[in-house]
């Protein structure tokens, strides 16, 4: 990893294992641990699913990209919402300082680890299925991650080793 890239940048769809893993790479690797959901929650003090109730999706993913390009932090392991990738001025902010991971998971087991897609607070249209919104999404993550950790298969703490391993030849 280089130096003036110390941060760990988590991407991912709800359920790919982003805050999980985030916390044990954390400790792991030293470095402080953010949520940008908690942050995004924090701020405008409700839910994300309250603000896509009331005020709609583009909303939400006009607060995440707000809080996104607000965290200016050196030698974290940060955990983006699912919607982080939507906004490019957001991921180049978090690229300046950070290696991307895409935490991948299939569709298959991201409906086994989502029992709350209806309430889980999702930058979504409020037409679009899951699968579409994975479809969707899928092309955006491969293009900001620097690295790629298929997840499915891995425990948590395999996939922090693997990426460790991938950081290792960043």
């Amino acid at each position: 990893m280089t130096k003036d890239k110390s941060n760990i940048v988590l991407i991912g769809m709800p359920g790919s294992g982003k805050s999980t893993v985030g916390i044990i790479l954390a400790k792991i690797t030293s470095r402080n641990f953010i949520d940008t959901d908690i942050l995004i929650q924090l701020r405008d003090g409700r839910s994300l699913q309250n603000i896509v109730d009331t005020d709609g999706y583009m909303a939400l993913r006009k607060v995440e990209e707000e809080v996104l390009l607000s965290v200016n932090c050196r030698n974290h392991v940060i955990a983006t919402g699912g919607s982080a990738a939507y906004s490019h001025t957001a991921m180049s902010h978090l690229r300046e300082n950070g290696i991307v991971v895409f935490l991948h998971a299939t569709m298959a087991t991201l409906q086994a680890r989502i029992r709350n897609y209806a309430t889980r607070g999702l930058a979504k249209r409020p037409d679009q299925s899951f699968a579409d919104l994975f479809d969707e999404r899928l092309a955006l993550y491969m293009r900001y991650a620097d690295i790629t950790v298929p997840g499915d298969a891995l425990t948590q703490e395999d996939v922090c080793a693997q990426i460790l391993n991938e950081l290792g030849t960043h």
